[in-house]
């Protein structure tokens, strides 16, 4: 015992020491590397929402926030702000802002429960994983798998996959920042405005026999709506239906002629 008590005591002290060392080393190196942070950076911060979603093209609010004082973007680039909020960042840095109209995500598949499964998939619950094993377990290799990738990912708890198998978008938690389509595999999510837009909700390139089988509302390449457009803005694309977005006058006549009701208008 007392040898074990004399080998432990200086292990102690050692230890200690090393301690206090390291203690007095970090207390040095921050107070040797402290930078003074921006006052208005700060209170542009305690205004931005903290989401860290990335939409604005920079990895954090931090970051923004310092870009936004130094002029490099304008204050609107942040999609997670309301109105209200935009207000007090334009008294704030003594600019006027116009918010811009609110954006939400589309989802580009009308599969889910109306497209049949290929099998029964057992197996991690994502949608990555799904396709690394096996594909997709739904017939339509194009369409949305379902297995939420763009639920986890949402940092405003604005998705959820709804009882149909797809994506279902919770307009009040939604700030339009994009994450989830930048998460989904399979590329069935975009950004569009809440009113005007015509968009082909399907994303196969099956031949129409097979989509026919398949899905009750996947565009089979049929051509209608290109010979009805007066405008000439739809084009076949491998048997899916693509709108020129700068020859589109919204007329909506695609949508009415579609058999299967793969145009929609937002």
């Amino acid at each position: 015992m007392t040898e074990t008590m004399s080998l432990l005591i200086p292990a102690v002290a050692v230890l200690g020491a090393l301690g206090f060392a390291m203690a007095g080393m970090l207390v040095w190196a921050s107070r040797a590397f402290h930078v003074e942070s921006d006052p208005l950076v700060d209170a542009l911060m305690e205004l931005m929402p903290g989401a860290n979603c990335g939409a604005c093209g920079y990895p954090g609010c931090a970051d923004a926030a310092e870009h936004i004082v130094a002029g490099d973007i304008t204050p609107d680039a942040c999609t997670s702000c309301d109105a209200e909020t935009f207000e007090l960042i334009g008294e704030l840095l003594g600019i006027e802002i116009a918010a811009a109209e609110p954006m939400y995500p589309v989802t580009l598949c009308q599969g889910g429960t109306n497209c049949k499964d290929r099998y029964d998939y057992i197996g991690a619950p994502t949608c990555r994983a799904a396709i690394f094993l096996s594909g997709t377990r739904k017939a339509c290799s194009y369409g949305c798998i379902g297995l939420g990738d763009c639920v986890r990912a949402c940092p405003f708890d604005a998705i959820e996959i709804g009882e149909n198998g797809l994506p279902a978008i919770k307009k009040y938690n939604c700030k339009g920042c994009g994450t989830c389509v930048r998460i989904c595999p399979q590329s069935v999510l975009t950004i569009a405005k809440e009113h005007g837009p015509v968009y082909v909700v399907c994303a196969s390139h099956d031949k129409g026999k097979y989509v026919k089988e398949i899905c009750e509302f996947g565009c089979i390449g049929c051509g209608i709506c290109k010979k009805n457009c007066p405008e000439g803005a739809i084009k076949l694309d491998r048997g899916l239906a693509v709108i020129d977005r700068e020859k589109c006058t919204l007329c909506g006549t695609c949508v009415e002629v579609c058999p299967r009701s793969a145009i929609v208008r937002l």
